[in-house]
């Protein structure tokens, strides 16, 4: 990745030192922030937080049941009996895989509908670039990623978000 960073930079210092290089009419995209901060992410996002929100929920109350019992081993272990000890250790491990099974069920959840998500508007911010390119005449464009830093008249960025939402 690095080594094809490096060619496009000289790739492009190559290209303006040529006459013509001169009147290239460049732009940076980050695709990335285009796609999370357009409106149907935003909605997604909140959408995906109450979908979601009572499995969060429920992990949140696996974890304050699992400190809880840590907690009362640190300050009481020395003065309880071995089998109180012993369940007392058994919820533990169960409280922690029960979290770990729930954990991965909603982490894998989340990725799922998140692909969905993203199979529904990446056609959508497609277009959206493609318009934004053709209407500026765009001789070459630069992601976000390779590029160090941008003067905002060359980030086209806000535009693509504009014309994402603008698209219903």
């Amino acid at each position: 990745m690095r080594k094809f960073i490096s060619v496009a930079i000289l790739s492009v210092f190559a290209l303006a030192s040529f006459p013509a290089a001169a009147q290239m009419k460049i732009a940076v995209l980050d695709y990335q922030m285009a796609l999370l901060e357009s409106d149907a992410a935003k909605r997604y996002s909140v959408d995906a937080e109450k979908k979601f929100g009572s499995q969060l929920q429920r992990l949140k109350n696996l974890e304050s049941e699992a400190k809880r019992l840590q907690d009362r081993m640190q300050r009481d272990g020395e003065k309880l009996g071995q089998t109180e000890v012993e369940k007392i250790e058994l919820e533990f491990r169960q409280k922690a895989r029960e979290f770990q099974v729930q954990s991965k069920e909603l982490n894998d959840a989340k990725a799922q509908s998140d692909r969905e998500m993203l199979e529904q508007l990446k056609p959508k911010l497609d277009k959206a670039v493609e318009s934004v390119l053709q209407a500026g005449a765009y001789d070459l464009v630069i992601d976000r990623s390779a590029v160090v830093d941008v003067k905002p008249e060359f980030d086209i960025t806000r535009q693509v978000i504009e014309r994402l939402n603008s698209a219903r």
